[in-house]
């Protein structure tokens, strides 16, 4: 078990879903929180090619998204991921704030999902980004479960 995060980001230590929270409830058109979006996509670092892996590769989503997890040897599990598209990208980056650093077990408890409701988002997606989000979130618990066994 690695104790260096694979492909480390900001998300869930520097920018965290309190953070988000915050930020997000000053805005109040759908334009303001996809500028957000983007802002947060281009934080994401980007992931190596080596990381890009047909097995961490998500079908369901509009664009080509990559997401995979570590288990850390404090027992949380460290998630990384990239995405060709932009707002999919802060999609993730939003995604990654809100499961970081959390154990297996508090994932499978909680959904990875209300901050998007949270932060007003998930209700002005497109069906097929509503789609890609439910892949990711399906992901974060799959990873989760497999970290259990």
């Amino acid at each position: 078990m690695s104790t260096t995060p694979l492909a480390p980001h900001p998300f869930g230590d520097l920018i965290t879903e309190a953070g988000l929270k915050e930020k997000f409830a000053s805005f109040h058109q759908w334009e303001d929180r996809y500028r957000q979006l983007i802002q947060l996509s281009r934080q994401l670092p980007a992931l190596p090619e080596a990381l890009k892996t047909p097995e961490i590769e998500l079908s369901g989503c509009e664009n080509r998204v990559w997401l995979s997890s570590q288990r850390l040897p404090n027992g949380t599990l460290h998630f990384y991921g990239d995405s060709e598209g932009r707002i999919v990208r802060g999609l993730l980056a939003v995604l990654l704030a809100a499961v970081e650093g959390k154990t297996p077990q508090a994932l499978l408890t909680g959904d990875p999902l209300q901050i998007f409701d949270d932060l007003g988002l998930r209700a002005q997606l497109s069906a097929s980004r509503s789609s890609g989000l439910q892949a990711l979130a399906d992901a974060v618990q799959r990873a989760a479960s497999d970290a259990l066994r």
